[in-house]
């Protein structure tokens, strides 16, 4: 309803012309008539599935998942699922540790020991992070591992460590080549 319109109610609600019978009148129909359209939207409609609005937005803005396999040369099924099978079970190739250090010394350290082991070609890397016991709150280097880690073009899929291994305090990581 636009100012217009309100102002048009108005005067008819006020005019003295129209009479208490006439404004009675005209409210009652206008009262039907916002009963039948809130009746209308009500009723379902069978034919419209529902649909949450993050898988609406996935549907108009789909997202690349960067951990999906998309090299040239192509595996079949059983060869890719062997491969990750291995991956997943080898143990890490090289180590880094962060404890003591800060957010921003952690990502250079990061940065260059993820480049080091591209030019190595390692498969497979750990990083502690530690637990998080001298951060006040939430764990400063667990979260900048994890966020590190989600934007890195070549850390693919990644873990929690075992208990021998470190278990919660840290993570391993498998280095994408594609």
């Amino acid at each position: 309803m636009d100012f217009g319109d309100i102002l048009d109610d108005w005067d008819r609600r006020t005019a003295k012309s129209a009479g208490k019978k006439a404004v009675k009148a005209a409210e009652r129909v206008e009262k039907e008539r916002e009963e039948s359209v809130r009746a209308a939207e009500q009723a379902p409609t069978p034919a419209a599935p529902r649909v949450d609005t993050l898988t609406a937005w996935l549907r108009v803005n789909p997202v690349r998942d960067k951990d999906a396999y998309d090299s040239g040369e192509r595996q079949t099924g059983a060869e890719y699922a062997e491969n990750r099978r291995r991956l997943r079970e080898k143990a890490p190739d090289a180590s880094i540790d962060l404890h003591g250090l800060t957010r921003e010394e952690a990502l250079t350290r990061l940065s260059a020991f993820f480049a080091d082991a591209r030019r190595h070609q390692l498969e497979k890397v750990r990083i502690v992070h530690g637990k998080g016991n001298h951060s006040e709150g939430e764990a400063v280097l667990k979260r900048a591992v994890r966020e590190f880690i989600e934007r890195c073009p070549y850390a693919g899929e990644c873990g929690v460590c075992d208990n021998r291994s470190g278990g919660s305090g840290a993570m391993w990581v498998i280095i994408k080549y594609r």
